[in-house]
């Protein structure tokens, strides 16, 4: 999407801590893209959740894919050109 960001990230073990991951992912690439075009990246505040063990991740991966086709962007998931790591996995 050109004005927001969509992820979806899996914890490496019981103690990783997603919230600490987003924030370091923000500052990150925040100060890199600060010094290259000279202004700031990331809202003030943004939306972050952490799915229940209980919600299916493929519900999320796939209203993350389809996001764009839905906001007029393109006809399929497969046309998106913005994925950094195409997957069509969860569609089936």
């Amino acid at each position: 999407m050109p004005d927001h960001l969509h992820m979806l990230a899996q914890g490496a073990s019981d103690h990783a801590d997603c919230r600490r991951f987003i924030a370091r992912s923000k500052q990150y690439s925040g100060f890199y893209f600060k010094r290259q075009f000279g202004t700031r990246l990331w809202q003030r505040y943004g939306f972050e959740r952490v799915l229940r063990d209980n919600e299916p991740t493929f519900v999320v991966a796939r209203y993350i894919l389809e996001n764009p086709v839905r906001a007029g962007l393109a006809a399929s998931v497969e046309e998106y050109r913005s994925w950094v790591r195409p997957s069509t996995r969860y569609l089936s």
